[in-house]
């Protein structure tokens, strides 16, 4: 049996897996585990929209558009319609949930126009708008439907031999962070529930587009250093909202930052 190349399928979804396995950060538990104040979580949300939620169908617009491949187009195509109108799934699009989840939290929308986003997350954002309009669309397909729609799942669930087991989604949000700690209803997580139906395609559609098109290792090679840096990138972007929110990893001394004065409402 031959050796698998440097270019093969394979060894590019190994080692774009062993990127996405490092999509971690140290300060999730303050955010996922009911540790983060109500600024706190303002302050991660601003940014997050303000990075990529708002944005994000711009970002798959830009890739569909340099895209060569008709095949491509049409996945690319259906991911875009999704997130624009929401109509394969929850009837809204993914931007406008969003911004319903944020209401469900008592952070009104008017809280989601004029962010001033930190310097890691404007040098994050910068990085995004560079690759996904200048470079070639494929390491703009990688960073877009791979790196950040995805997470440290994708490992779980791209290698999974046979189909997830059905969930009680319903139960699953009722366990929800936002649910249990901050007393979101579940009614405001419709986000949630339209991601759960249309992701475990859009999981696969990514990363087939990506390593059917790798092409060449020189193409391989670029998609490899491009997700490397959005990695760093976007692992001192989250240091910079911890630092922001006052959020000190463990063992280090805490931060000083404007979050932790900010007003108990959000």
């Amino acid at each position: 049996m031959p050796h698998p190349t440097a270019t093969s399928p394979a060894v590019l979804r190994e080692d774009l897996l062993s990127i996405m396995d490092r999509k971690n950060h140290w300060a999730w538990p303050h955010f996922n585990d009911g540790q983060a104040t109500r600024p706190q979580l303002l302050l991660h949300f601003q940014q997050e929209f303000e990075v990529y939620v708002r944005d994000f169908p711009i970002l798959l617009s830009r890739v569909h558009a340099r895209c060569p491949h008709p095949e491509v187009r049409q996945d690319l195509a259906e991911n875009l319609y999704e997130e624009e109108t929401g109509k394969l799934s929850k009837g809204v699009p993914h931007p406008e949930l969003f911004l319903v989840m944020m209401e469900g939290l008592g952070f009104p929308r008017g809280r989601f126009t004029g962010i001033d986003l930190l310097p890691e997350a404007a040098a994050y954002r910068a990085w995004i708008d560079m690759v996904t309009t200048r470079r070639p669309w494929i390491e703009g397909a990688a960073l877009v439907t791979i790196f950040i729609e995805g997470s440290v799942e994708d490992r779980r669930r791209v290698t999974a031999a046979e189909p997830e087991d059905p969930v009680d989604l319903e139960a699953e949000l009722r366990r929800n962070a936002l649910v249990r700690h901050y007393g979101v209803e579940p009614r405001f997580l419709d986000l949630k529930r339209a991601h759960h139906m249309v992701e475990t395609g859009h999981r696969k559609m990514a990363w087939k587009m990506v390593l059917d098109h790798a092409g060449n290792e020189r193409t391989a090679e670029r998609i490899r250093r491009r997700l490397a840096r959005t990695l760093d990138l976007w692992l001192l972007y989250r240091d910079g909202v911890a630092r922001a929110c006052c959020v000190a990893r463990r063992g280090a001394p805490p931060s000083t930052g404007w979050a932790g004065s900010a007003s108990p409402g959000g």
